[in-house]
């Protein structure tokens, strides 16, 4: 319960009592952790193994921030491309004040926010994630993997958790995605179908035109499912209806519950929403982590330092997304054309805001 002005009043110390605050706030305020920690773990929802996602914890701001972001999406088609878009842009981060938490504390806010399974197997060697000490300790940009429903949706659960902090349960994304495919569906293809073949060949094989236009055609019947399976071409179109680039950290290879390698998984990379021109799109990306058959949203800790990349700066907000795997090897850019190919250095600058750290590690912010 949230004190009541006439609470306040009667308190008379409004240096310690504001209008609004919890006895969460006041424990936080007065250094008490033992009372801190049994109000977090009394919290209805509370507890190992259940999840208080804000959009759980605060519904009635979630559901606003939903409709707001349905008032931003343009479905006209009035611009150059038949595809629906954003006409704003936002990036979901975790609240400094985080950091300030005493450390049981912490551990349990993070136990109900991220999904440490999907943390874990992105971390775990080779890791994928969070392999450069310099880009996460020094350049602060630590990235974690918010929890979201395992219910078919979690690609456009992930992108909208990683721009709006929400789940899509209105689905925005999943209207727009299959908007995509069935307007600009004529766009899309060809880099499709290029891409498709080029993999083909050098798993040496080949399908006929029949073939690939069925395969194309449940590519754009899954769009308008409700938690049908969605591969790289639906990620590539999202990026379109984002405006800005999408960069996934996944795992190589998919894994059976055993732990044997049983497929390959191929969607790590960088989705960049080449089909619109570079200065209509945010130069700012979203991640999401890919592991077995499931997305998530990576996000991190809003982190201020007093400088960035080596140069004096008074309170830098901002995080530094790798371009490169552990190996150092450049992430692959998807769906290029062949006369793409060999430039992906200059696409990753043309469309990011690229920097090198002091350590050589080509990053994006």
């Amino acid at each position: 319960r949230q004190l009541t002005p006439s609470e306040v009043s009667l308190l008379n110390r409004p240096s310690a009592f504001d209008v609004g605050h919890t006895l969460v706030h006041l424990a936080i305020r007065f250094h008490r952790e033992d009372m801190l920690a049994m109000l977090v773990s009394s919290i209805d929802g509370g507890g190992p193994g259940l999840k208080r996602v804000p959009s759980y914890v605060a519904p009635e701001l979630a559901s606003a921030i939903r409709r707001h972001a349905a008032t931003i999406f343009n479905a006209k088609h009035s611009h150059s491309l038949p595809f629906p878009f954003v006409t704003e842009f936002t990036t979901f981060i975790l609240p400094a004040e985080i950091e300030d938490l005493p450390s049981s504390v912490q551990e349990q806010l993070f136990e109900e926010l991220l999904d440490k399974d999907v943390q874990q197997q992105l971390e775990s060697e080779p890791a994928v994630i969070n392999w450069s000490v310099e880009i996460t300790v020094q350049l602060g940009s630590r990235l974690y993997a918010l929890w979201n429903r395992s219910q078919g949706d979690c690609l456009l659960d992930s992108l909208m958790q990683a721009t709006w902090g929400v789940f899509d349960r209105d689905s925005l994304l999943r209207g727009a995605l299959a908007d995509s495919l069935t307007h600009g569906g004529q766009l899309l293809y060809p880099r499709w179908l290029e891409s498709e073949t080029r993999q083909a060949r050098q798993l040496e094989f080949s399908l006929s035109e029949a073939q690939w236009a069925e395969d194309w055609s449940s590519l754009v019947g899954r769009a308008s499912q409700p938690g049908a399976s969605l591969q790289q071409l639906h990620v590539f179109a999202l990026a379109h209806v984002l405006r800005r680039p999408v960069i996934v950290y996944g795992v190589k290879f998919v894994k059976s519950f055993r732990g044997e390698d049983i497929g390959y998984a191929g969607f790590q990379g960088v989705y960049l929403p080449l089909l619109w021109e570079p200065s209509f799109c945010s130069v700012t990306p979203v991640a999401l982590g890919y592991t077995r058959g499931h997305f998530s949203a990576l996000v991190p800790v809003e982190h201020s330092r007093t400088h960035e990349m080596g140069v004096p700066n008074n309170m830098v907000r901002v995080c530094y997304l790798p371009l490169v795997d552990s190996e150092r090897k450049l992430l692959p850019i998807h769906f290029l054309t062949k006369a793409e190919v060999g430039s992906e250095e200059h696409l990753l600058r043309q469309w990011l805001d690229v920097s090198t750290t002091d350590g050589g590690l080509l990053v994006a912010k």
